[in-house]
């Protein structure tokens, strides 16, 4: 089974190496087959998954929909290789992807390097740590299955788009507190795509451009600056912006490690926020918690009758 790779970054993709899985183009069955990836840690009750995925449909006829599209999802598996049917646990109440399944998947990998560099800011970061990210953000080619608008998967996209810049924000700290300048400009570019309005970016790649000893290019830098937050929101630089801008035009930059480093603590959100984010953090988990206690109730109450 450790053959068996998923891509849900971009477009779906499903492989047992080397060939692609086929029977798996159905839209409806890549969303059902990615919402059991995503969601993997627990098991889901057949009704919870009927109507999220056919709640359009009258009862019986999504669990209709669901008893067909699981049937298509195991046919598929199975004609790409015999064990790969073993990759999900189907009961009569309920599914799950088997956890000792030993599938990779693209979202598995990025959320573990997250959780192993949580905590830890850019400059901070050691050799490994820093690969780890870099490994991660490489797999991020898109939006987490940017053809599907399903609430669940904009929410799941939003979640994954946030870790995947705050990921590209450490590696672009790293890079400058150890002098990679390139690597660093590669990063905040692909920041920017995201959120051209992110000033804090900006002012990273000013310091970047010039500490390269491209003075010029962090001048134009401050440019788009102003141009993007007026644009986007209607506002003008921060003062800590102008006066890096002032800094640069007459060459008076300090890039000292210790100048560094306190750009970038201006940088991290402040102590409330990170404690906020902390808290949502802890409520999502303790809905998904709860969800989960009630499909196992939902489940033992079906089992005695």
């Amino acid at each position: 089974m450790s053959s068996v790779s998923i891509r849900l970054f971009g477009k779906f993709s499903a492989q047992i190496a080397p060939e692609k899985i086929e029977g798996l183009e159905a839209p409806r069955l890549q969303e059902l087959f990615s919402y059991l990836l995503l969601y993997r840690e627990r098991p889901h009750a057949r009704e919870t998954l009927a109507a999220l995925l056919w709640g359009d449909s009258p009862t019986a006829t999504s669990k209709k929909y669901l008893r067909q599209a699981l049937w298509q999802l195991q046919s598929a598996l199975t004609d790409a290789a015999p064990s790969a049917r073993h990759l999900l646990i189907v009961e009569p109440d309920w599914i799950q992807i088997d956890p000792d399944a030993g599938l990779w998947l693209d979202v598995a990998e990025f959320e573990q390097s997250f959780n192993l560099v949580q905590g830890v800011r850019g400059p901070e970061l050691d050799v490994a740590g820093a690969r780890s990210l870099e490994e991660a953000v490489a797999l991020y080619k898109a939006d987490l299955l940017e053809a599907c608008y399903e609430d669940w998967c904009i929410y799941e996209r939003e979640r994954l788009q946030n870790m995947f810049l705050a990921m590209l924000d450490k590696l672009m700290s790293y890079c400058e507190s150890h002098d990679q300048y390139e690597n660093g400009l590669q990063y905040g570019a692909r920041i920017l795509a995201y959120d051209r309005a992110r000033e804090h970016t900006h002012r990273r790649l000013m310091r970047l451009h010039y500490l390269e000893g491209n003075r010029t290019a962090a001048l134009r830098q401050y440019e788009r600056c102003v141009a993007a937050l007026q644009e986007e929101l209607g506002v003008k630089p921060a003062k800590r912006t102008t006066d890096l801008y002032d800094q640069v035009r007459a060459d008076s930059l300090d890039g000292s490690l210790a100048a560094r480093q306190a750009e970038a603590s201006a940088s991290s959100p402040p102590e409330a926020l990170v404690r906020l984010r902390q808290i949502r953090s802890l409520l999502v988990d303790i809905q998904r918690e709860i969800q989960k206690d009630i499909q196992a109730v939902e489940l033992a109450i079906r089992g005695r009758r």
